[in-house]
């Protein structure tokens, strides 16, 4: 029992926290914006410290199954973390553009910023790393499909037909993922897995902790832990609100921390995939999160914009649709040859360094 409680620290510690933060509520929203501002990022790194422990479960799920299931349930898990999240704070009346600024953000910070950071780190210590490139073709095409569709074309379509339009938007991105689920468990698996050469083959670390219970103990503890976050994040979100009111940050600030809470368990995945020269897996994790999150967040978003007749505004800006241009013809150029460098590594880091300074500007 000891051993459990020991490996589960970060997740019980996000449980104190949620059952501390209720009762003092009414305490932090009125004792003061800086306490309110502090509070909201206290409770973040609570609710980063119960994803760490959604991912890890994820990633022993993963392992049992194998690629490419292993990182469709990696990329699953944080998209739920993330949806969790964003429909509590929609439910707190957050700005419209949330939604649509946690989108964009997430697609940066997974194609620039996870996967720039993990092909730079690779690149300096293995030099060239290998992957299935049909992977890569896969996941930008469809990626750059999913954003036009729903983050781009609504900037055309009239205020009186949005619900027409949201109801398509569902609908295609529903065919999206079920045509994209069924290559990538089905005949076309082949294109999301790579069999490296031994000679490339790195051993992996050993586990410092021993493994879970039963597969049963790995899905309850997942589950619970979303369900942990949910409940930080009613708080958080209405604490945060409060602590950045009148303070001038952009309103993309809020978008970028919701993105970075969902990746966080993500980059360090992926960045020992790639010190481990196993750069197949930061692709899956880097553009399969990025093509789930546009995939399953925008239908789930839709639906409560529906459901509430409130609709949210999905349209980009034009300076976040270059820059999102930008990135996919970057991505396709470097993810076309089956191997990454530093050089393919550090142009995707430049993006991502250049979305931190526009996002401080508030562009």
């Amino acid at each position: 029992m000891f051993t459990i409680l020991k490996q589960e620290s970060f997740l019980l510690l996000a449980v104190i926290a949620a059952c501390i933060a209720y009762p003092l509520e009414h305490w932090m929203m009125h004792s003061g914006q800086i306490v309110a501002l502090i509070s909201g990022l206290v409770l973040i790194a609570f609710i980063v410290a119960a994803s760490m422990r959604v991912a890890h479960h994820a990633e022993l799920l993963a392992e049992k199954v194998g690629d490419p299931y292993g990182t469709m349930i990696l990329t699953l898990a944080a998209v739920l973390v993330e949806v969790v999240i964003l429909a509590i704070m929609m439910s707190n009346e957050a700005s419209p553009t949330l939604v649509r600024d946690t989108i964009y953000s997430a697609v940066m910070l997974d194609i620039n910023g996870i996967l720039g950071l993990a092909a730079l780190m690779g690149g300096l210590k293995h030099g060239e790393q290998s992957y299935n490139d049909d992977s890569a073709r896969s996941y930008s095409v469809m990626i750059l499909t999913a954003m036009g569709v729903s983050m781009v074309v609504p900037e055309f379509i009239p205020a009186a037909n949005w619900k027409i339009y949201s109801a398509f938007t569902i609908g295609a991105m529903v065919v999206l993922y079920a045509l994209f689920l069924r290559m990538q468990v089905g005949p076309h698996s082949y294109f999301f897995s790579y069999s490296y050469p031994d000679k490339r083959r790195k051993k992996e670390p050993v586990e410092e902790e021993p493994k879970p219970l039963s597969l049963a103990w790995s899905i309850g503890t997942l589950v619970f832990g979303v369900v942990v976050i949910g409940a930080l994040a009613e708080v958080m979100s209405k604490t945060l609100d409060l602590g950045l009111e009148g303070t001038g940050a952009p309103p993309v600030i809020t978008a970028i921390l919701v993105a970075a809470i969902s990746a966080a368990p993500e980059i360090l995945t992926a960045l020992r995939a790639a010190l481990a020269n196993r750069m197949q897996s930061v692709v899956n994790i880097a553009m399969g999160a990025s093509l789930s999150t546009v995939i399953l967040t925008v239908p789930v978003m839709e639906a409560m914009a529906l459901y509430t007749g409130q609709p949210f505004q999905m349209a980009m800006t034009p300076v976040q649709t270059v820059m999102i241009f930008i990135t996919l013809i970057v991505s396709a150029i470097n993810l076309n040859d089956g191997e990454t460098n530093a050089i393919e590594g550090m142009t995707h880091f430049v993006l991502f360094a250049t979305f931190i300074m526009l996002s401080l500007l508030g562009l």
